[in-house]
């Protein structure tokens, strides 16, 4: 049998482009394969209407012209979870998104293509609470701060410049008590700016002589606001001021000449030598090119599955890996809600010296306000499009006019909003500021990933996904709301409203290939040999409620040393 590659990874997404980097640089040879497009490379001028060539692996290939023209800030083009070049789906938009079976009210936020989901990231990157990891991961803290330091100066990763909503959100955070605190390890509760991995503004900012189209082309933040629909803003692919894994880590895993990656390849199983239970390894992969069909066999000496928390774990079962109950079980996402106040423009210029808080400029989320023990929460700001549906439409709580009289509650209005009362809200879009609860929700076993025998698509059975947020992390998301609001309501907010999102937005999806459950410490599998993880699936819990993607690329860049040390010294 001959080898195709030292190290097949799959996925090039928030874990597998890290691993490629580390890999890449110590001499092993890498093949990555990822399921959706690329954008920014010539090989694929035109990455939505024609299938292209097989693979890149050279440096050169990264086009920021191309990136411009393929990441837009029109929010339907980059967003539309059916259409949208961030969907989850074939490179061909004029296909159908791959099926997920989603409970009622439920969406599932993933996009696929080389970049994954950190293409449409908010690049927020905290790192996990020491509370929830030591003495409950089989790895300390303290041996992922190394790991944590080197993906940070890396991305790299600074505190997130001050903008209006931020100044706003730290006004009412003192107001309602609650201290400032300066560290990358929060152990108590307080407010700071997001650890965020764009670039800071460049100095030319506010030169008048510069166009926006000039400003564009220098490396450094514009203050845009338009982080979620990809960043286009800088010299060249790999100075982009937003630092999703296709702009950061994949330009030095290209550079280091070891790694190939293909794009528009979804592999649809795992390949394993017929051992016993105790000593079967992974020997490659089964894959299908998303634009002809064609299916394929692809060889090396270790698999490592970046496929992300719905995709590994159904990988896992289509592939009839053996049997482990623990596989796709045990997820969480840190069970969101969000929390908006209106301000009267007399009270904002009193606070900010100008007449709006205007939230959709800078980056998406540039503070925060960490609980250890209850999870955190961010002042966010997005464009009007996504903040209307975010903030009005996305509900279980049904319309607001329809609910009867309650307790005294710290909001005034919750649920969706309609008529005249949302033409109110949005005419004020420039006065508000909304919060983001991340809940420190705990894994339970009734939640994750199965699959869906009597349905198919083209790759196999699909998945299900499950989720029921227990009672006590009902409690803390409560809890986080008042908090919220008591926040906006300090700084002035003469009107709140909650929305209550439903439990099942799936985005900070972690846990459901759990360390110590289906791999060990170093993120092999228990069961097969030479296969690894390396995405969110494999955190023990939600890290305490932060935002998840630094914890899985300094796990990434931990279990790439170790795999390496094991099989390649």
């Amino acid at each position: 049998m001959s080898l195709d590659a030292d190290v097949i990874i799959i996925g090039a997404g928030g874990g597998g482009a890290v691993a490629a980097k580390e890999l890449g640089e110590l001499g092993i040879k890498l093949l990555i394969l990822e399921a959706g497009p690329w954008y920014g490379n010539k090989k694929w001028s035109r990455p939505n209407q024609e299938r292209g060539p097989v693979s890149s692996s050279s440096l050169d290939d990264l086009d920021i012209s191309l990136l411009r023209q393929q990441y837009t800030k029109t929010e339907h083009t980059m967003n539309d979870s059916i259409s949208g070049r961030f969907r989850w789906g074939p490179a061909d938009r004029r296909r159908s998104p791959w099926q997920r079976i989603i409970p009622n009210h439920g969406q599932l936020w993933q996009s696929t293509g080389v970049g994954g989901t950190t293409q449409h990231y908010w690049a927020n990157s905290p790192r996990g609470y020491s509370t929830a990891i030591d003495d409950i991961w089989p790895l300390s803290f303290r041996e992922l701060i190394p790991y944590y330091e080197k993906v940070e100066a890396t991305l790299p990763v600074r505190p997130a410049p001050t903008t209006s909503k931020e100044e706003m959100f730290y006004f009412g955070a003192k107001k309602a008590g609650w201290s400032f605190i300066d560290t990358l390890n929060p152990t108590t509760p307080g407010y700071r700016p997001q650890p965020n991995a764009i670039l800071h503004p460049n100095e030319r900012l506010m030169d008048t002589d510069l166009s926006l189209e000039e400003l564009s082309k220098i490396e450094g933040c514009t203050l845009c606001g338009h982080c979620i629909n990809g960043c286009p803003h800088g010299p060249s692919v790999d100075k982009v001021a937003k630092r999703p894994t296709n702009i950061s880590y994949v330009p030095l895993a290209l550079r280091t000449g070891n790694v190939e990656i293909r794009p528009n390849t979804y592999t649809t199983k795992i390949l394993t030598t017929s051992g016993l239970k105790d000593d079967r390894q992974a020997i490659g992969v089964e894959y299908k090119d998303t634009w002809t069909g064609e299916t394929g066999e692809l060889f090396a000496n270790v698999i490592v599955m970046a496929a992300g928390c719905i995709e590994s774990p159904r990988l896992w079962l289509n592939s009839n890996l053996p049997y482990n109950s623990w596989v796709g079980r045990g997820l969480t996402h840190h069970y969101w809600d969000w929390v908006t106040g209106v301000f009267d423009e007399k009270d904002i210029m009193r606070i900010l010296g100008q007449e709006h808080i205007n939230p959709f400029v800078g980056p998406t989320s540039g503070a925060r306000l960490d609980y250890p023990g209850l999870g955190c929460i961010q002042p966010s700001g997005v464009s009007p499009g996504l903040f209307a549906s975010l903030t009005f439409g996305f509900t279980q709580s049904g319309y607001s006019f329809k609910q009867g009289p309650s307790e005294p509650e710290p909001w005034d209005v919750r649920g969706r909003v309609v008529g005249n009362e949302l033409k109110n809200w949005m005419e004020n879009y420039q006065n508000t500021l909304s919060i983001m609860i991340l809940t420190d929700d705990q894994p339970h076993k009734r939640n994750g990933v199965t699959l869906d025998l009597n349905l198919k698509d083209e790759h196999g059975p699909i998945p299900v996904i499950r989720y029921t947020p227990s009672k006590e992390d009902a409690k803390k998301r409560d809890q986080l709301v008042k908090i919220s609001a008591d926040i906006l309501r300090k700084a002035g907010a003469k009107q709140i409203h909650r929305t209550d999102w439903p439990a099942h937005l799936f985005v900070h999806i972690e846990s459901t290939m759990r360390m110590g459950f289906v791999v060990d410490d170093i993120c092999e599998a228990y069961q097969v040999k030479r296969l690894f993880i390396a995405d969110n699936s494999v955190h023990y819990n939600g890290i305490g409620g932060p935002n998840p993607t630094l914890t899985t690329q300094a796990l990434a860049t931990r279990t790439a040393e170790k795999l390496a040390k094991k099989y390649f010294s």
